[in-house]
C-alpha cells in the first residue's frame, strides 16, 4: 500500500471511483447502525441481568456463559461481553471523518481505548473458547483463536504507525483491525442473513451448532476473514484506473451491504430485541 491511500476515499475522481466511494459509504452506514443496535443490546441485556443478579439468563444467548460456582470464568465472560459493547459502539465512531478532523483529542482517546479493549476482549474470548466448552466444532474454535492473533497483530501495527505519525498507514491498519475485531458481529449477521434467506437452518444442526455451513462461515469470518479480503480489494481499487475492477468491487460491496442489511434485520428482530424485553 502506498502512503497516498486515504481509507474509505478513492484517490481518483472518475465515475467508477465515485461508485466505489458510494458503495463503501453505504456499507459503512448500514454496518454502523447494525453495530450500534448490537452494542445497545449487549448493554441492555447483560447490564440488566448483572444488576438483577439473573446470571443464568446468559445461557439463553451464550451457551456455558454462566457456570455456578466458577466466579473467575463468569467474570471473564462478563468482561468479554460488556467490553465488546465499547468495540461495536466506538468502532464506527472512529471511522467518521468529522470525529477525526474536528475532535482529534476525542478520536485519539477513543482509539486508545478501542485498541486496549480489542486486545482484552480477544484474550478473554480465547479463555472462553478453550475453557468453557463452547459450542461448535474444533475448526470453529481454531478459527476464532486465529482471529485473536489477528486482532493483537493488527492492533500492534496500528499503534506502531500512529507513534511514527504515519497516519495514512495507521488508518489502514486501524481499518484492518476494525474488520477482524468485529468477526463475532459478522458471524451473527452472516448467520441470520442465511437463516432469513433460507427460511430456517440449512446446512447445519442448530442443536449442536455444527455443520458444513457453520464451518464455512467460521473459517471465512475468523481464520480467512473475507471482510479483510474485500477491504484490501477496495483499497487496491482506489488506486487503479481499471474500471472493470472498480465496478466489480463496487458491485460486490453493494451485494455485501444488502446481505448485511438482511442479517441485521433478522438479528435485531429474531435475536436481540426479544432478549431485552
Amino acid at each position: 500500500m502506498t502512503r497516498a491511500i486515504q481509507p474509505l476515499q478513492p484517490i481518483k475522481s472518475t465515475f467508477s471511483h465515485r461508485m466505489l466511494r458510494i458503495a463503501a459509504s453505504c456499507w459503512l452506514i448500514v454496518a454502523s447502525v447494525g453495530q450500534w443496535l448490537f452494542g445497545f443490546y449487549i448493554l441492555l441485556f447483560y447490564g440488566k441481568t448483572t444488576l438483577t443478579s439473573d446470571f443464568e439468563r446468559w445461557n439463553r444467548v451464550l451457551p456455558h456463559g454462566y457456570v455456578a460456582g466458577d466466579w473467575v470464568g463468569n467474570l471473564i465472560v462478563g468482561i468479554h461481553v460488556l467490553l465488546a459493547s465499547i468495540l461495536v459502539i466506538g468502532g464506527p465512531i472512529q471511522l467518521l471523518p468529522w470525529v477525526r478532523h474536528q475532535a482529534p483529542v476525542f478520536h485519539r482517546r477513543l482509539g486508545q481505548l478501542y485498541l486496549v479493549t480489542a486486545i482484552v476482549v480477544s484474550i478473554a474470548g480465547l479463555v472462553m473458547v478453550w475453557t468453557r466448552g463452547s459450542v461448535g466444532d474444533t475448526i470453529q474454535h481454531y478459527s476464532i483463536s486465529l482471529q485473536a492473533v489477528y486482532i493483537m497483530g493488527f492492533a500492534y501495527q496500528s499503534i506502531r504507525y500512529a507513534k511514527a505519525r504515519q497516519f495514512n498507514q495507521h488508518r489502514i491498519w486501524a481499518l484492518r483491525l476494525f474488520m477482524v475485531t468485529n468477526g463475532g458481529w459478522f458471524f451473527r449477521v452472516g448467520l441470520m442473513s442465511w437463516l432469513v434467506i433460507n427460511g430456517g437452518p440449512v446446512g447445519f444442526d442448530p442443536q449442536s451448532f455444527t455443520g458444513p455451513f457453520l464451518t464455512f462461515l467460521a473459517v471465512f469470518t475468523y481464520a480467512i476473514p473475507l471482510s479483510v479480503v474485500l477491504l484490501e480489494l477496495y483499497l487496491y481499487a482506489c488506486q487503479t484506473l481499471n474500471k472493470t475492477l472498480n465496478y466489480l468491487v463496487s458491485a460486490t460491496i453493494f451485494l455485501v451491504t444488502l446481505l448485511t442489511t438482511i442479517g441485521i434485520f433478522g438479528a435485531t428482530l429474531g435475536l436481540w430485541f426479544p432478549q431485552i424485553k
